[in-house]
């Protein structure tokens, strides 16, 4: 299966409370990133800089059904307080999408 990845940026001074909304992410949300077709999904953090990391088929395909599922929905309302640009983002791009140069399994 396909592994995507993406960087994401928190705004300074919210990194904590990000890392608590992590440790309590609704069952709801579990279940719905799941259908879609999310799996092996990790989030790391370094300073303000997340990092994630998942497989899925289709990437474009699950964020499109995430859009219009309400759950998912009041997730990113309630995160979108913690996140600021990342800074090389592209005009038009949604996430900072990376490129694997390497894989080992």
């Amino acid at each position: 299966m396909p592994r995507t990845a993406f960087r994401l940026r928190i705004k300074a001074g919210k990194e904590q409370e990000y890392d608590a909304a992590h440790r309590h992410v609704w069952p709801a949300l579990l279940g719905k990133l799941k259908e879609v077709g999310i799996s092996q999904y990790s989030i790391f953090r370094r300073g303000q800089d997340l990092f994630l990391v998942m497989q899925v088929h289709d990437f474009d395909s699950a964020w499109r059904k995430l859009d219009s599922d309400p759950t998912n929905l009041k997730w990113q309302r309630e995160m979108a307080e913690y996140f600021e640009p990342v800074p090389d983002l592209q005009r038009g791009e949604r996430f900072a999408m990376m490129n694997e140069v390497f894989y080992m399994e």
